[in-house]
């Protein structure tokens, strides 16, 4: 996840630092092939007659007058500033040489910017996250004049900053769970194929790593072989599953759920649901219903970090429509872009709990601000 961004970053800050080491190492090199250059010169006009050096100043005048007129010594400086021109051409060199060169004006700001926001949108960074980082960045940057030394540092700590003032820490869920005085109910739902029965029997493993007894509830009884994948999943786990026939009430399958969790002393239960679209009137009152029946603790909403902005509109209409307390987002090891783990919670203002990160039970990995930073390699 985060390859093409990452590398994006890597291109800028890498160019900036070897650019300021070459640009060191090329001045102390010239230094010394100038003063070497100084003393046999000065060595050799000592040793001149007062005519010799009368003539070897007027030839000097001649050569210089001759290179400033020359059409040749033009057109490489002209090739040479467009050099320099490209090799201080990302987001990060030229805000650097803004910043050390004099305080950043709001204008230059904007400007400079540009290049980092259209990089953003291309990797499917939600534009309501980009003017986030972009408020930011400006909030720590524009009216500063920052020393040389200090420049790269300032500039990428805000940087991070901005970016982690996009995502929410989640809780501990597990120790939510151990916590509770009461059954814990999580129910999950989202769109059609998004891995929401898989991720049920993945969180359900984890809980029973962790010595948390589970329940799963097959509220999924519209669409063909549902309970049937849910059922395996239990039977592969040892976990119970309660589960009625294909059309039945998901809420009465919700209700009944809770009540075997409550008869057996079973920590948790876990709800799958049907895939509903979060523009069907019909769906989301059904959904309704099994929340108003089952009270859930937490309503996760699982959606594919590989579908973009597509996931994030998503994520926004069902908290919107019905609430939701958490995501999981599936797929995001295939996810190159990953704009959506970026977006997707700063924009309904809800903790990612987990990305799905493969097919095993296993492959459920707890969210951490800190691991974005290091995906982008910023840490």
């Amino acid at each position: 996840m985060f390859d093409f961004l990452k590398k994006k970053f890597s291109s800028w800050l890498g160019k900036a630092k070897v650019k300021n080491k070459t640009k060191s190492s090329e001045i102390q090199k010239a230094k010394k092939k100038e003063e070497k250059s100084v003393k046999k010169k000065s060595e050799k006009i000592s040793k001149l007659t007062k005519d010799e050096k009368e003539s070897l100043e007027k030839a000097e005048k001649i050569i210089l007058e001759t290179e400033k007129s020359s059409p040749v010594t033009s057109m490489y400086e002209e090739i040479e500033a467009q050099e320099d021109s490209q090799k201080e051409g990302n987001f990060f060199t030229r805000l650097i040489k803004k910043i050390t060169t004099s305080k950043l004006e709001q204008k230059d700001f904007e400007e400079l910017f540009l290049e980092l926001e259209l990089t953003l949108l291309e990797n499917n960074v939600a534009l309501e996250a980009v003017d986030a980082i972009k408020k930011n960045l400006s909030f720590a940057l524009v009216g500063q004049q920052i020393k040389k030394t200090e420049a790269e540092a300032r500039i990428l700590q805000a940087l991070k900053d901005s970016i982690l003032s996009l995502l929410i820490e989640p809780p501990n869920l597990v120790q939510k769970i151990k916590d509770s005085s009461s059954t814990f109910v999580i129910i999950f739902f989202g769109i059609n194929g998004t891995g929401k029965t898989t991720t049920v029997a993945k969180l359900a493993h984890l809980l029973k790593k962790n010595h948390i007894t589970s329940v799963l509830a097959a509220g999924d009884t519209f669409r063909a072989a549902s309970i049937e994948q849910l059922r395996t999943h239990a039977e592969r786990l040892h976990l119970p599953i309660v589960a009625h026939q294909y059309g039945s009430d998901p809420a009465a399958v919700a209700y009944d759920a809770k009540k075997y969790a409550d008869a057996h002393n079973i920590k948790v239960v876990l709800i799958d649901t049907a895939g509903r679209m979060y523009t069907k009137e019909n769906l989301l009152k059904e959904m309704e219903k099994i929340i108003r029946i089952s009270k859930p603790d937490l309503k996760i909403f699982v959606g594919e970090s590989i579908t973009g902005n597509d996931v994030i509109e998503q994520a926004k209409s069902f908290n919107d429509s019905i609430g939701i307390d958490g995501i999981i987002l599936t797929k995001a090891d295939v996810d190159e872009k990953a704009g959506a783990i970026l977006s997707v919670s700063h924009i309904t203002n809800k903790p990612i709990y987990y990305l799905g990160t493969g097919q095993s039970y296993d492959s459920l990995l707890p969210f951490k601000k800190k691991d974005v930073l290091k995906n982008l390699g910023l840490e």
